[in-house]
């Protein structure tokens, strides 16, 4: 079928330059969303239809495969399809769908597909509480006959419980009739794509109807606090779906999922933990509270503590990472290799059973195995204009407070006496040890603060 997405509002109650379509529901753009849910159809075509924002919106989105049609000006939904016609393959039917209604699921959308024949209009419906504006459902003996706006809704009609979600599949070459002789004449001055069910009725089409599983499958965003709401109901539905894959979530309303989640066997998540761009975490490792990991793979039986920051990381197999450790983008690290509070490791690779347990900066490295890296150790990679590469080759043992000045390389089995400043290569097997000779110097006083007046 054909799918035409409406996504040209500016969204005024957002209170925000950024137009309403692109902001985030689970780290991706709501209109994103939608296109994921109308590509899960196989449309024959997908066509957008932009207004606000213009060429800000097709450049945030960048989906391939888009047909990208502006209307220019937003005279309402009718005049936003007619836009689209075009474009549409007039053999095949169209859904038309919302940027604004991010959480629509593909199931639900293939039922209504399902229940509109070639010479048919299924219309998607939801029955709230509180219907107050919305468009209303308007039923003559059970079968629908028209939707009436709330702006131009008796006070009988908007009694009815029974609203409009906007969202349609219809005969193309029905809307090719409908759409060019829609009518203007209403509270808001629009051309309303909800007209085209009084017109089916008028030709005696048959109108069909189904309901979502859950009334928060359609509902749109109009402002920040709509947009709160979508983005917890959201999160609650990608924790459930960990939670039926036999993931181990502390509590399951205190995760964030900006991207993909991938989880193995026997995963356990502590509170407060997010998750942005592509995350794998394999089989039974342990992410503790308070964990950042963006664009990161998590490897078996790897624990992460408290506050850890991993940004396109790789955590190796019995990995023990923190508290309050930072992963830069380039940190590799083997088996069994422990990085402890407060270190940071940035595009280095740490072999297996090596360790930094606190305050250390391992940047640009090349690390093997059996390495102990003291506390206060630094990499100085960093000349003020390039970045410079220190080796540490395997079974170093490096005492506290030692820098590396790189480029440098410390020998298999080297040993560094504590306060070092290594600025050439340590030889193999040896100590080597630069620090200033102690001196004590007798009778020595320390200054005493002098008495104002």
């Amino acid at each position: 079928m054909n799918v035409v997405i409406l996504a040209a509002g500016k969204g005024k109650r957002m209170h925000s330059d950024l137009p309403k379509v692109l902001h985030p529901i689970g780290g991706r753009p709501m209109l994103s969303l939608v296109i994921d849910a109308a590509r899960a159809l196989s449309p024959t075509r997908l066509v957008v239809v932009y207004g606000h924002g213009g060429e800000t919106v097709r450049d945030a989105i960048g989906a391939a495969g888009v047909t990208w049609v502006l209307q220019e000006p937003q005279l309402g939904t009718g005049h936003a399809v007619l836009q689209a016609l075009p474009h549409l393959d007039p053999s095949r039917p169209t859904i038309v769908l919302y940027g604004d209604v991010p959480l629509i699921r593909p199931a639900t959308l293939l039922r209504l597909a399902e229940m509109a024949a070639d010479d048919s209009l299924a219309v998607l419906t939801v029955c709230l509480e509180h219907p107050k504006g919305y468009g209303r459902i308007v039923r003559v003996d059970g079968a629908i006959r028209r939707i009436v706006e709330e702006k131009d809704a008796d006070d009988a009609e908007k009694a009815i419980r029974e609203i409009n979600t906007g969202i349609v599949v219809a005969p193309t070459t029905a809307l090719q009739r409908w759409l060019p002789g829609l009518s203007n004449l209403n509270a808001q001055g629009e051309y309303y794509l909800t007209d085209i069910v009084g017109l089916a009725v008028a030709e005696a089409m048959s109108v069909a109807s189904c309901q979502p599983e859950h009334a928060w499958e359609v509902e749109g965003v109009n402002s920040k606090r709509q947009l709160a709401q979508l983005e917890r109901i959201h999160q609650r539905n990608l924790a459930d779906a960990l939670l039926d894959a036999g993931v181990t979530l502390a509590d399951p309303d205190r995760i964030d999922i900006r991207g993909e989640l991938a989880c193995g066997r026997d995963v356990s998540i502590d509170v407060g933990c997010v998750f942005e761009g592509r995350v794998e975490i394999a089989d039974g490792a342990r992410i503790g509270p308070y964990c950042v990991l963006k664009n990161s793979r998590v490897a078996a039986g790897a624990t992460l503590q408290a506050y850890c920051h991993l940004e396109d990381a790789e955590v190796g197999p019995a990995n023990a990472i923190g508290p309050y450790a930072r992963l830069r983008p380039g940190a590799k690290l083997g088996t069994d290799v422990h990085i402890g509070n407060f270190v940071e490791v940035k595009n280095s690779t740490i072999a297996d059973h090596s360790k930094a347990n606190h305050l250390a900066y391992v940047g640009d490295a090349t690390v093997g195995s059996r390495v102990n890296i003291g506390a206060g150790t630094i990499c100085c990679n960093y000349d003020g204009a390039n970045k410079h590469r220190t080796v540490i080759e395997d079974d170093v043992f490096i005492g506290s407070d030692t820098q590396l000045v790189a480029p440098v390389t410390v020998g298999r089995g080297a040993t560094l006496g504590a306060g070092t400043t290594l600025t050439r290569d340590a030889p193999a097997e040896q100590l080597t040890v630069s620090r200033a000779k102690q001196v004590s110097i007798a009778g020595w006083k320390r200054p005493v603060k002098q008495k104002k007046g």
